[in-house]
């Protein structure tokens, strides 16, 4: 027999949620600051790392004057909050002298890490919109989370139908450099 769990009658107990973050980085030892979030990520209490994407060098979006990115994702569980996934995410990224340019969003940065699912959950509100709102359009984000987790899925489909939908001709997989969970 098959029985449902109701999350709100855990208790003190929290669901464990499959979450995926994005990371890139186009400033400095791109490599090494991909590591070191990585690292930090599984440093992280009540986050349980499941795997990491081979890296990718991506042409940027939007601001398209400005060096290569190196892009990964990283596959977790966790038991936290979203918003205290974000604000781990953001702390990451202050480690790394992340600079948010108001007026140049997608500029040159040492490190972004976006959080792009938690589990099933959704949010939309100013600082967390859940899932991340431009995923399903960025192939620096579905081509290594698809090397990872082939059956993944957001609201607009399957990653994989999503990824053959769309032009990965300027996402290329390293050779090298592939980061340690």
């Amino acid at each position: 027999m098959n029985a449902f769990i109701d999350s709100d009658t855990l208790g003190d107990l929290k669901p464990l949620n499959r979450v995926v973050f994005s990371l890139g980085s186009n400033q400095g030892d791109s490599l090494d600051i991909l590591q070191g979030a990585v690292d930090m990520l599984a440093a992280t209490p009540q986050l349980i790392m499941v795997d990491v994407a081979p890296v990718y060098l991506t042409k940027p979006v939007g601001n398209t004057n400005q060096p290569d990115f190196y892009n990964t994702v990283v596959l977790a569980e966790s038991t936290m909050e979203p918003r205290d996934l974000l604000d781990r995410a953001n702390v990451i990224e202050q480690a790394y002298a992340r600079h948010r340019d108001p007026d140049n969003p997608h500029g040159p940065r040492t490190l972004d890490v976006d959080l792009i699912v938690v589990g099933k959950r959704t949010s939309a509100t100013q600082r967390l919109e859940l899932p991340h709102p431009r995923a399903h359009e960025r192939a620096f984000v579905l081509v290594p989370w698809l090397d990872i987790d082939p059956k993944a899925t957001l609201p607009q489909g399957p990653i994989a139908d999503l990824v053959a939908r769309m032009d990965v001709g300027g996402v290329h997989k390293l050779d090298a450099g592939l980061l340690k969970p």
